[in-house]
C-alpha cells in the first residue's frame, strides 16, 4: 500500500519551509538567529521551516528580510504569487546563471552552491 498524498496546499507548505531552511542554512544562521533577526518565535519558526503552519504575508515578509531574500520570492514559494499576477518564476537556467554570475560569491562557493541547487532541482522532480 502507497502512502497517501498529501493535498496541494501541505505541500506548497512543507516546499515554502523547506525553502526557507535551505535559505537560513545558506545563510549561515541558526533557528535561534533567524527567530530573533525576525522576532518570531524560535518554536514557530521551527514549525514554518518543517511545513506544519503556514505564515501569514507579514512573517513572510520579516523573514526575507532577515534572509535577504525579496518578499516576493517568498510569496511565491508559498504560492500567493503567480504567473496571473505577473510574476513569472525564473527558470532554472536563469538561476544558475545568476549563481555564476554574483561578483560576492567565490568560485569555489559559486560551485558548491549550485551543487546544492541541482541536486535539490534534480530531488524535486522525482
Amino acid at each position: 500500500m502507497s502512502a497517501p498524498r498529501r493535498d496541494p496546499i501541505r505541500n506548497q507548505v512543507a516546499a515554502l519551509g523547506e525553502f526557507i531552511k535551505s535559505q537560513r542554512t545558506l545563510a549561515n544562521l541558526s533557528l535561534r538567529e533567524l527567530a530573533a533577526r525576525t522576532e518570531i518565535s524560535n518554536p514557530y519558526l521551527s514549525q514554518i521551516e518543517r511545513g506544519l503552519h503556514e505564515p501569514s504575508v507579514r512573517v513572510l515578509k520579516s523573514i526575507a528580510k532577515a534572509l535577504n531574500v525579496s518578499a516576493e520570492t517568498l510569496l511565491a514559494q508559498a504560492g500567493l504569487l503567480d504567473e496571473a499576477a505577473g510574476i513569472e518564476r525564473p527558470s532554472h537556467a536563469d538561476t544558475e546563471s545568476a549563481i555564476k554570475a554574483d561578483p560576492d560569491l567565490t568560485d569555489d562557493q559559486k560551485k558548491a552552491l549550485l551543487g546544492v541547487y541541482k541536486s535539490y532541482v534534480s530531488s524535486n522532480k522525482k
